[in-house]
């Protein structure tokens, strides 16, 4: 078992998967069998943790909890999608699709982000079959990533892409050509509603982009249209990643949480703030940084900038590590720039603060242009993919593993990464 270049190169299919390249290699990423079990456990406690987040967040938009909550997530967001994510019709409704991006770390996985509108669906069912016809058992097997989107849409429904997210559009038409039954990819901006199911692939941001998407949100909450992802965009932002955090409502998620459950999470979850400039009580100091203000945050020497800048979600850089900023790899006047910059955003669109997690060096083999193999040492980055089906159960359909040079601390697709399959060793 060994894939050549020619072998995948060969089995492309035509006109390719994505507008970006990356460089491949005849192997998948091997986990130990402990890192394949945890990961397989995973989509469980991740689908309640995001039910928990929800549940928060409409208790504190009706009284139930602190109002502050949900006025949090509702910041720079349009009153109509707040109105609309309130409502009871979508109570219930939750992503079906549910993705972390997991760091590969010295001592188990770190969650930078838990996102329900994932990229990478097709060129994971590529690989996933690809890898596996070889040979390899390939964590879903060859059809697993298939089936999981097939019961999350019906036969004859419909992938709405909109022109944003345009350089995935080759990759799901690769996936929805498997999934068969009469599914299609179409433009977002041009549909117009014919009462088939809607697996909605745009970013809520991007909603003025789409003329239909007010009218769709508004007659999925009625119940008139099955539309997922559901419109709440609450739950596509990273500020749960620190309010999970936050000492005050730690109470509140150890009685949302099965006890087994909330470990997990605790585990995953760097630890985080809130990039709030409201200023501390005098007593008071920002748990774990021991320090007073944020401008006492934005003087701290490189080595105390172990930190991760994130901006939260309902914005256009929020996805493909555009938003994202690591503390120790700024100069001094730049990382003060842009912690000044995040406070000053917060009435329009929140950022969050995170310990940094590092990832450990693995040596993987990777295709030259020529053909020839060569050892790179890098950094992983895994994505599981968590399919919940109507009965709600929610299943590991594929792992897609992303592999980047050591140097690198951010981790995303990049033409010099490396993307595989994962398997079990």
């Amino acid at each position: 078992m060994s894939l050549s270049l020619e072998q995948i190169q060969a089995a492309l299919p035509k006109g390719g998967l994505y507008e970006g390249g990356w460089r491949y290699s005849p192997e998948p990423l091997v986990l130990s069998k402990g890192e394949a079990r945890s990961l397989k456990g995973l989509g469980h406690p991740l689908a309640r943790f995001q039910q928990a987040c929800d549940e928060i967040y409409r208790r504190s938009g009706v009284g139930g909890l602190p109002g502050w909550i949900a006025e949090l997530m509702d910041t720079g967001k349009p009153t109509w999608m707040v109105d609309v994510q309130r409502r009871a019709g979508l109570r219930g409704e939750f992503p079906r699709v549910i993705r972390p991006d997991l760091l590969l770390g010295e001592e188990g996985f770190s969650l930078t982000e838990l996102d329900s509108v994932p990229g990478g669906l097709g060129i994971t069912a590529w690989l996933s079959g690809l890898y596996a016809d070889d040979g390899y058992e390939v964590i879903g097997g060859s059809r697993g990533m298939v089936d999981g989107f097939s019961s999350v849409l019906d036969e004859g429904g419909a992938v709405l892409i909109s022109e944003e997210a345009a350089d995935y559009r080759r990759e799901m038409e690769y996936l929805v050509g498997l999934a068969g039954g009469g599914r299609e990819v179409l433009p977002a901006e041009a549909y117009q509603p014919d009462g088939r199911a809607l697996y909605r692939f745009f970013e809520w941001f991007d909603w003025e982009s789409v003329p239909l998407a007010r009218r769709l949100a508004e007659q999925s909450a009625a119940g008139e249209v099955a539309m997922n992802p559901p419109c709440k965009p609450h739950l596509e932002d990273k500020l749960w990643l620190a309010l999970f955090w936050t000492p005050a409502l730690r109470p509140l998620w150890e009685g949302m949480l099965r006890g087994s459950h909330l470990r997990r999470i605790r585990e995953l979850v760097p630890f985080g703030w809130v990039v709030d400039p409201s200023p501390l009580p005098p007593q008071a100091a920002l748990p774990r940084l021991d320090v007073h203000s944020w401008e006492e945050v934005a003087e701290f020497s490189q080595k105390e900038r172990e930190l991760v800048l994130k901006i939260s979600g309902f914005h256009e850089t929020a996805w493909g590590s555009k938003g994202v900023f690591v503390g120790q790899d700024l100069p001094k006047n730049e990382w003060r720039e842009r912690l000044d910059s995040a406070l000053h955003d917060f009435e329009q669109q929140p950022w969050i603060l995170q310990e940094f997690r590092d990832s450990r060096i693995i040596e993987h083999p990777v295709f030259s242009d020529d053909g020839s193999v060569e050892m790179m040492k890098g950094r992983a980055r895994l994505c599981p993919y968590y399919f919940t089906d109507a009965e709600g159960r929610t299943e590991l359909g594929g792992c897609l593993a992303t592999i980047v040079p050591a140097d690198k601390k951010k981790i995303h697709g990049m033409k010099d990464g490396v993307l595989v399959p994962v398997v079990v060793g």
